[in-house]
């Protein structure tokens, strides 16, 4: 994608921008050379209001380039500043969707690691002791149902390390379909895995409002399929 439009746009008001990222897309410049989510939202917003002189974006979070879904950027200084703190504080309840081949032993846990990222690899090794140098991450996983063959997980990160959920699941015996980094057989040609950005909730720190921000399912001819397993509370 090199531009955003309406129908990308799950969410805004005068501080903040939800987005429904697509698998692929990066979120800040990198060395590919690639235009970033971040230049985009600024091109749209910029278009949208006319302002010549170009718009405000904060970076609120991230997610991994073949990770698609919710993510939420700030128009204003204000509003970034009020939601790192947020994030800081844990008070933003983010849920992720992933498909993973292997049953999990359990079909509901809690995972506690500690991630080491190995910068070389650029991967993230997850260890069931503490280790030096490593961080420590928690998610709440729960399998929501079976389709096809395969698993689809509801994932509630409680911390937010470099590739946590690809790792812990990794570590677990369910790599993420796809993702041939963290143990999957294959890759896909798309160049993106199965771990969508579902939902943010958290107060609105401005506003005071609760909010709950939802980001459809991609629709790529696998996706869509697992539609069937949802509900109102994922």
């Amino acid at each position: 994608m090199t531009k955003i439009t309406e129908h990308d746009v799950l969410f805004e008001d005068n501080h903040y921008i939800a987005i429904n990222k697509r698998g692929g897309d990066i979120v800040q410049v990198d060395d590919s050379g690639d235009k970033s989510m971040e230049e985009m939202v600024k091109d749209f917003v910029a278009e949208k209001y006319q302002k010549p002189n170009g718009a405000f974006i904060g970076v609120i979070h991230r997610l991994d380039r073949p990770v698609s879904g919710m993510i939420l950027f700030a128009k204003t200084s204000k509003g970034l500043d009020r939601m790192n703190r947020l994030f800081h504080d844990r008070k933003v309840k983010k849920t992720y969707l992933a498909v993973v081949r292997e049953r999990p032993e359990h079909l509901k846990g809690t995972l506690k690691n500690w991630l080491l990222r190995d910068r070389k690899k650029m991967i993230t090794k997850a260890y069931n002791r503490e280790v030096k140098n490593g961080s420590y991450a928690e998610l709440d996983y729960e399998v929501i149902g079976q389709l096809d063959g395969f698993y689809l997980l509801k994932v509630n990160p409680l911390t937010g390390r470099t590739h946590q959920i690809r790792s812990q699941l990794a570590y677990m015996g369910c790599p993420i379909v796809g993702d041939n980094k963290y143990g999957y057989p294959r890759g896909s040609l798309k160049r993106t895995i199965c771990l969508h950005s579902r939902s943010l909730a958290f107060e609105h720190p401005i506003k005071e409002e609760d909010m709950l921000i939802k980001a459809p399912l991609p629709v790529d001819g696998f996706w869509e399929k697992f539609n069937v397993l949802l509900t109102e509370q994922v």
